[in-house]
C-alpha cells in the first residue's frame, strides 16, 4: 500500500497546469452510454475514478481506448445494462449510469453505490425522479432493478433538494424520453453545464443551461451522436493548488485554469491575505503577509464548495486567529480533524461547526486519510510542518488528483510516494 512522505518547510515557487476535472468527466462518460456512434473524449484526467467508470463501460460491451488524457469509446453494441457490485462498489458515480441505460434500453440493475465515506448520500432523489418518469424500481440484494419497457416519459421533477448526481442522471434520461421533462431545483455547478452543453450539442433541446430550472425536450428513444468534447479544468484541484501556495506563504502559477469557476475560493483566499494575477486561462497566487482566520459556510454552487472545506481547514490551522467552518452539505465531513490535531491543529468541533485557532507550528505526524478531499488537507498540512509526515491510504487521493505529488514536486515541495515495509517484504517473498 501506498504512502506519501513529505518533509515540510519549503517554499514553492513555479508554474503547473490543471488536469480536466474528475466531476466533470464522469457523468459525461456515463452520457456516452445515450449514443450508439464513437465519439473521443480529450483533456480526461488520469486518477482512478475515470479509469473505473471506462471500465465498467468495457464491461457493458462498450468499445473503449484509453490513452493518457484521451479516450475514445463505441457503445453501439452493448451487452448488458448490469452495472456490477465489484465496479460500482469502488465509486459512488458508477450511479450516473443509471439514467442513461434505462432511458436507452428500458431496463437495467445498477449496484447500489460506494465511494468515500463522507456520510449519506442516499440516492432516493435519483430512484423518485425516474418513478416519477414512468419507471418501476425495485431495489433487491444490493441492486436498484429498474424497468420502462415504454420508455421514459417527460414529467415535471421537483427536487425536494439540490443534488449534482441527481440532476445529473435525470439530465440524461431525459434526453432520450418521450416529452419534456422539467427539472426544479436543478444543481448548477460548471460540471453540470458541461453536461447539459454536450447533450445539447448533440441536437437535443435544452433550456435553461446554468439556472435552477432544466427543460429537456427528449428524442424520443432516439441515440444522439457526440461530437468530440473537451473536460473542463478542475476548479477543486486549482482550488487545492492555491490553498497549497497560500500556506506555503508562496507565489505560483496555475495554467488552463477557469477562473469563473473558483470565484469562491479566491474570494476567501482574498479575505485571508492573498492576491491574485488573473489571465484567461492562468492565475497567480501571491501569498499574505500574514495569513487572516476565515469564516466560510459550504454551499452549492456557486456558493463555497464543500470539497474545498478540508483544504481551507488546513490553511486555517495556520492563520492568527479563530475560523469557524460549518459544514451544511454533508454530515461526516469533517473527519480529518483528529489527524490534523494529531499534528497539533487546535481544532474543536460541535455539530457541523469547527472552530479553528490558529497555532505557530505543526509536526510531522504518522497520519491517515479518510477521504478524497481529507488527503489533500493532511498533504497541505505537511508541506508547512516541521519534520516528516507520512500520509497513509492514499488511494483516496488517487481517486481524484492527477499526480499531486508529482505537481508539488515541480513547485519544489520535498514529497515521495512510497511503499509501506509490508508490502516490499511480501514482494521479495
Amino acid at each position: 500500500m501506498d504512502y506519501l512522505e513529505i518533509e515540510g518547510g519549503n517554499t514553492l515557487k513555479g508554474d503547473i497546469t490543471i488536469s480536466g476535472a474528475k466531476n466533470a468527466a464522469l457523468p459525461i462518460i456515463a452520457a456516452t452510454l445515450l449514443s450508439d456512434k464513437a465519439l473521443t473524449l480529450d483533456n480526461l484526467p488520469n486518477v482512478v475514478d475515470i479509469r473505473t467508470l471506462l471500465k465498467l463501460l468495457s464491461i457493458l460491451g462498450g468499445e473503449v481506448t484509453h490513452h493518457n488524457t484521451t479516450a475514445h469509446i463505441n457503445n453501439h453494441n452493448i451487452t448488458s445494462t448490469k452495472a456490477l457490485y465489484e465496479i460500482v462498489s469502488q465509486m459512488r458515480a458508477s450511479i450516473l449510469v443509471l439514467g442513461p441505460l434505462l432511458s436507452r434500453f428500458g431496463e437495467c440493475e445498477v449496484s447500489l453505490p460506494g465511494g468515500c465515506a463522507i456520510g449519506q448520500r442516499p440516492i432516493d432523489l435519483h430512484l423518485k425522479a425516474l418513478e416519477a418518469m414512468g419507471a418501476k424500481i425495485e431495489i433487491k440484494g444490493g441492486y436498484v432493478h429498474a424497468i420502462a419497457p415504454n420508455g421514459l416519459q417527460g414529467a415535471k421533477i421537483i427536487f425536494d433538494k439540490i443534488t449534482v448526481g441527481g440532476t445529473e442522471n435525470i439530465i440524461m434520461a431525459a434526453a432520450l424520453a418521450h416529452g419534456t421533462t422539467t427539472i426544479v431545483n436543478a444543481a448548477k455547478e460548471p460540471e453540470v453545464v458541461q453536461l447539459c452543453e454536450m447533450i445539447r450539442d448533440a441536437g437535443v433541446k435544452i433550456e435553461g443551461i446554468g439556472t435552477n430550472e432544466l427543460s429537456i425536450e427528449g428524442t424520443g428513444g432516439k441515440t444522439l451522436h457526440f461530437k468530440p468534447v473537451k473536460i473542463i479544468p478542475d476548479r477543486i484541484e486549482a482550488g487545492t493548488y492555491l490553498c497549497a501556495g497560500a500556506i506555503t506563504y508562496s507565489t505560483i502559477t496555475l495554467h488552463k485554469v477557469n477562473h469563473t469557476h473558483i470565484r469562491a475560493t479566491i474570494n476567501k483566499l482574498e479575505s485571508m491575505g492573498c492576491s491574485f494575477d488573473i489571465k484567461d486561462e492562468s492565475i497567480t497566487i501571491h501569498p499574505a503577509s500574514l495569513l487572516k482566520p476565515v469564516n466560510l459556510i459550504t454551499l452549492e454552487y456557486p456558493g463555497f464548495p464543500t470539497d474545498m472545506q478540508a483544504q481551507f481547514m488546513a490553511l486555517a490551522v495556520m492563520a492568527k486567529g479563530e475560523s469557524l467552518i460549518e459544514e451544511r452539505l454533508f454530515e461526516n465531513r469533517f473527519m480529518h480533524v483528529s489527524e490534523l490535531n494529531r499534528m497539533g491543529a487546535d481544532i474543536w468541533l460541535k455539530g457541523n461547526v469547527a472552530a479553528v485557532k490558529g497555532v505557530d507550528v505543526l509536526y510531522g505526524a504518522e497520519v491517515m486519510a479518510t477521504d478524497l478531499r481529507a488527503s489533500s488537507a493532511l498533504v497541505l498540512a505537511a508541506l508547512v510542518a516541521q519534520g516528516t509526515t507520512h500520509v497513509k491510504r492514499i488511494y483516496h487521493l488517487d481517486r481524484g488528483y492527477d499526480n499531486l505529488e508529482g505537481k508539488l514536486s515541480k513547485l519544489g515541495a520535498k514529497i515521495t510516494r512510497k511503499q509501506e515495509p509490508w508490502v516490499e517484504r511480501r514482494k521479495q517473498q
